[in-house]
């Protein structure tokens, strides 16, 4: 299994310094100069961040950013004691995820797809905004239409995988929507594990207790959950496979 989902040009490494004010990070590049990166993800990142870490940044050129580099990916060691680069930008998830669905790899769950529409008004008074929603195709036994929430997962305690890391309002209430969308709607999860070590995937419950009681709520209601993994590398994404669920 090697299926490569996104190619880019490669990234420049180097070291992190300090990563602060949630979306700045101080990086000290091969070459020894230091520069401050923008970071995409806002959370605690747990389990991540260590000084002198290696890490890989990209770069533009547009003259509309005010910083030119973006923080993409750190190395940590993993339970094994091996090096795992892990994908930060938590901007980059839905990217991979719908990769994912148009090259068909999550076919045999939720069937064939006719479309792919991003960031659809749902839910209650329609305030919120599903990540993607999928028509099936008409040889689709099943003709619901399906809700996808995606969920950028970093943090892994041994071989496991959790969501959320830290407390997540945000979190909880898609939780609630997805659930009020069975059965009319298929409702679907997708952890996108950015790290190739995750052998299971579960719900963060020690750092959101709540989440976790919610998350189990969905999931016995109907709403189903693909945890996907990707391997990541200095140019390219490569797809991991479809983790177990550890209840």
């Amino acid at each position: 299994m090697n299926d490569r989902i996104i190619e880019f040009d490669p990234l420049i490494e180097g070291f992190l310094i300090k990563r602060y004010k949630r979306f700045l990070a101080d990086i000290k590049l091969e070459n020894g100069k230091v520069v401050t990166a923008h970071c995409a993800n806002t959370g605690p990142m747990k389990g991540l961040l260590s000084e002198g870490a290696k890490v890989r940044l990209s770069v533009s050129n547009s003259p509309k950013r005010k910083l030119p580099f973006t923080w993409e990916q750190i190395c940590v060691l993993n339970a094994k004691n091996e090096e795992v680069w892990v994908g930060i930008n938590t901007l980059f998830a839905n990217k991979l995820i719908k990769k994912v669905i148009e090259k068909n790899l999550l076919k045999e769950i939720i069937g064939e797809i006719e479309s792919i529409k991003s960031e659809v008004l749902y839910g209650k008074d329609k305030k919120s905004r599903i990540d993607f929603f999928l028509t099936p195709k008409s040889s689709n036994p099943d003709k619901r239409s399906i809700y996808i929430e995606v969920k950028n997962t970093t943090w892994i305690k041994k071989n496991i995988a959790l969501f959320p890391d830290t407390v997540t309002k945000r979190g909880q209430k898609h939780l609630i929507e997805l659930k009020e969308l069975i059965p009319e709607s298929k409702s679907v999860l997708v952890p996108c594990i950015t790290r190739k070590d995750a052998e299971f995937f579960t719900s963060g419950d020690e750092a959101d207790p709540l989440y976790g009681k919610l998350f189990r709520e969905s999931f016995n209601a109907g709403m189903i959950t693909i945890p996907c993994s990707f391997e990541f590398h200095k140019d390219r994404v490569t797809w991991n496979g479809i983790k177990p669920l550890k209840k």
